[in-house]
């Protein structure tokens, strides 16, 4: 059985997508998304709301992090999974700070994994590894 947390970011994960997908208010369908996990006795629902609070406020500083850091890729390029896998992944190495850079880049990798194309987890890893070190120098 997966971790509260690995639950908390697969659900905002898909939150990131729908919104991404229809503009749509991130609340129900994170509410949805964890109650389709077992809810608060399976997920840690406050940490998923922060890394969906987190992502909605740094979206353009993370996309444009994602985008240097990934130049042969263009936003739009990159298929709406990776993009959501990413965003959570940079709000996490950049604003958080709640899990160290190799945790979170693991858990990325492991949902890229579980949920991207074939290719997703080497692309993800990449990238994420690209910010960890461009914020080791800031």
């Amino acid at each position: 059985m997966p971790s509260k947390r690995r639950l908390a970011r697969i659900a905002a994960m898909q939150t990131v997508f729908e919104v991404q997908a229809r503009d749509v208010d991130p609340t129900p369908s994170l509410e949805r998304n964890i109650g389709d996990f077992g809810g608060n006795e399976h997920v840690d629902c406050a940490f998923s709301q922060s890394l969906i609070a987190g992502v909605r406020k740094h979206w353009d500083a993370i996309q444009h992090a994602i985008e240097e850091h990934a130049p042969q890729w263009p936003w739009q390029r990159m298929d709406a999974m990776t993009r959501s896998i990413l965003l959570i992944g940079g709000y996490e190495l950049f604003f958080a700070k709640d899990a160290p850079p190799a945790v979170v880049m693991n858990e990325a990798i492991e949902i890229a994994k579980e949920y991207g194309t074939d290719e997703s987890a080497k692309f993800v890893n990449g990238v994420l590894n690209a910010l960890a070190h461009a914020q080791k120098k800031n």
